[in-house]
């Protein structure tokens, strides 16, 4: 995957695609409703050199998504934004996981990732993010189809995973239409700043996504 178009297609231009909120473990971050037509938007592999510009877009988005984003509370500065992608890279080179960005407009406003990635077992994870400019546009769900379809079709994954607190409904919403079903719920399993959520599991399968991408 590098350097991918996000044009409009026709599920994004119907109805909502509620905006996402993350954690990266799959809990997506701010999104957008439904596509807009017209925008330069792509998908392209955050790297290593792209720490300064990741962190001063982090410094954008961090009021929005830290409440549910890990990578807020890990970029913080340079150098650890640095180490962040860094370790991403790693993930990266040994198969286990792979970092996105979203450019809207030679801008990077967001992203999309695989948290976890198990070649061997056929599972993963993806989660999201996105800055306020980016909202409204239907990116995410726009660049979580890019990831899954690549994850199916390219990587013959069996299931796709995506987690969101309960009481982030919008998150769930991309979830739906994704075409997703609920998996079940982790109760209080995620901790934020001493208080506890429930956790949503969403998945879709590989049969489930050929047939509703046929």
């Amino acid at each position: 995957m590098f350097a991918i178009s996000l044009g409009n297609d026709a599920d994004d231009a119907i109805g909502r695609d509620g905006g996402e909120r993350g954690d990266g473990s799959g809990h997506a971050g701010q999104g957008g409703h439904g596509g807009r037509g017209g925008d330069r938007a792509e998908l392209r592999p955050l790297e290593v050199w792209h720490a300064e510009e990741f962190l001063a877009h982090m410094d954008r988005a961090r009021a929005l998504v830290d409440p549910w984003i890990p990578l807020a509370s890990f970029a913080t500065d340079a150098d650890s934004a640095r180490a962040l992608l860094l370790r991403y890279a790693e993930k990266q080179a040994n198969d286990t996981g792979r970092l996105y960005g979203i450019w809207l407009d030679g801008r990077l406003i967001g992203g999309v990732l695989f948290r976890i990635f198990e070649a061997d077992s056929g599972n993963c994870e993806i989660g999201c993010w996105l800055e306020p400019a980016g909202e409204g546009r239907g990116l995410v769900t726009r660049a979580a189809r890019k990831l899954i379809d690549w994850a199916v079709h390219e990587r013959g994954m069996h299931r796709v995973e995506w987690r969101a607190t309960s009481t982030n409904t919008r998150s769930i919403a991309v979830a739906r239409r994704l075409g997703m079903q609920r998996d079940g719920v982790l109760r209080q399993s995620y901790l934020y700043r001493g208080e506890r959520y429930d956790s949503e599991v969403w998945s879709v399968l590989a049969p489930e996504w050929r047939a509703r991408n046929a």
